[in-house]
């Protein structure tokens, strides 16, 4: 090999370096389709899903409580609305719970709720009014059910629930789905329990989610969506775009400055 040819291939080695770089940097991007998809396996099974799971009542709970019976005269002591004076046609008020786990109902006086379901207190409530309401009809929703949706999600956000049983999948739909970089199996759910902040990791892309005690999402949960590698390289190639520009700028001076 002359001199020259030797010359031309030393100047070339730096451009070939920076070729490989970038050809490693998209090939590191790349995600393979099985950490795409949802819920995969054939194993899942009506008797594998949670169907039992009901949220527990909280301090700052705030519950839409309507007490209905045969005589209409009879239950209006019962019902928040009703027994400050109000309209019935107007909404029922709601009763919040307090940091001791108390509820202060009408007639029936303070009544402790923290740690029971809705359809626990139901049966409470029913118990408690049967001795002066002929046909006691309970009726209980929450009002400030919600939960957090955070990090690679399409509308991340707050999201506050009509249903009390809502699972991590559906909060996700409301979020506008997981984006294009969201790492689908290794979503971390946080969860609030008696004081205590607890975290869970939950993979999408299985079935066995659907057996999970954290398929159902409890009030205040918060649910963070981590970016994939894909993600995490292109923030990356982001912030050095201008270093690696400079880069291919001296490279292309250099080549002019010594043909």
């Amino acid at each position: 090999m002359n001199i020259f040819a030797k010359k031309t291939m030393s100047l070339r080695t730096p451009y070939v370096y920076f070729t490989l770089f970038i050809l490693i940097l998209g090939l590191s991007s790349c995600v393979s389709k099985k950490k795409m998809i949802y819920f995969q396996g054939d194993d899942l099974s009506q008797d594998s899903i949670l169907n039992t799971y009901a949220p527990k009542i909280q301090p700052d709970d705030e519950l839409s409580i309507r007490v209905n019976g045969t005589d209409a005269e009879t239950v209006k002591p019962y019902n928040l609305s009703q027994a400050v004076g109000q309209s019935s046609s107007t909404g029922s008020l709601t009763y919040l719970v307090d940091p001791d786990g108390f509820i202060d109902f009408p007639t029936l006086g303070r009544l402790y709720i923290e740690g029971l379901s809705t359809d626990e207190l139901k049966k409470k409530l029913i118990k408690l009014l049967e001795p002066v309401v002929d046909n006691p009809i309970v009726t209980i929703r929450p009002a400030n059910f919600r939960v957090s949706v955070l990090g690679e999600v399409n509308s991340p956000g707050v999201k506050n629930l009509a249903n009390e049983r809502v699972t991590v999948a559906e909060a996700i739909g409301m979020a506008g789905d997981l984006s294009i970089h969201g790492k689908r199996n290794n979503i971390l759910l946080i969860r609030s329990t008696e004081g205590k902040y607890k975290r869970v990791r939950l993979d999408l892309t299985d079935t066995s989610l659907f057996s999970s005690p954290y398929f159902y999402l409890a009030q205040n949960d918060i649910i963070y969506v981590e970016p994939n590698k894909a993600k995490v390289n292109s923030s990356a190639i982001g912030t050095t775009s201008s270093l690696i520009g400079v880069f291919s700028a001296v490279l292309s001076l250099f080549f002019v400055l010594t043909r």
